[in-house]
């Protein structure tokens, strides 16, 4: 059996030693609008991609720079070749936890250019947590921590055609990664 998969693009693509031309948006904004989050477990389906989505647009609402709402939008893209795999697991598999590492790097240094730094990393984690306790509170009614961050955006959890996120994923991540692009030269 061979080591790499075969994404929606057709490229052959090796998770555990990824290589950056192999790399497309495409093969993440597509399997991500697929992905459901909660391991599916929510009344209705929400997909990672409408997460990353929310994310992105919380960063945007709280005044981030482009680069930092371009990789809240990504923060999550190695699940596009990797699968999710729900945190309490997650945090006791060292040697996913150090794939995901390794994959999500490529890609931040492929559209970003370099990997977040520490603040970056603190700043996408907030967004991040902040929109996974309005997830659980609108889908499950569950508060998971006491303190949440405060959310600036509009969340947008109704059920959305894959298509659609896909397409508003591709968009978005266009928008931003040419402004950021504009913004190194």
């Amino acid at each position: 059996m061979a080591d790499y998969i075969t994404t929606y693009s057709r490229i052959h693509f090796t998770p555990l030693a990824p290589q950056a031309e192999d790399i497309v948006i495409e093969d993440i904004a597509h399997p991500l609008s697929f992905l459901t989050r909660a391991n599916g477990h929510f009344p209705q389906f929400y997909s990672v991609g409408q997460h990353c989505i929310q994310c992105a647009r919380e960063a945007i609402a709280r005044g981030y720079s482009e680069r930092l709402a371009l990789a809240c939008l990504l923060h999550d893209a190695s699940e596009a070749y990797l699968s999710d795999i729900t945190r309490p697991v997650k945090k006791n598999l060292p040697g996913y936890r150090e794939a995901e590492k390794v994959l999500q790097d490529a890609i931040y240094r492929k559209f970003l250019g370099s990997v977040p730094r520490e603040d970056e990393e603190r700043c996408i984690k907030n967004v991040d947590d902040t929109c996974l306790y309005f997830e659980f509170l609108h889908f499950a009614g569950e508060k998971l921590y006491e303190q949440p961050g405060k959310m600036l955006s509009v969340a947008d959890f109704s059920l959305r055609p894959f298509a659609e996120v896909e397409m508003e994923f591709t968009e978005l991540f266009a928008e931003l990664y040419n402004k950021c692009a504009a913004q190194r030269s």
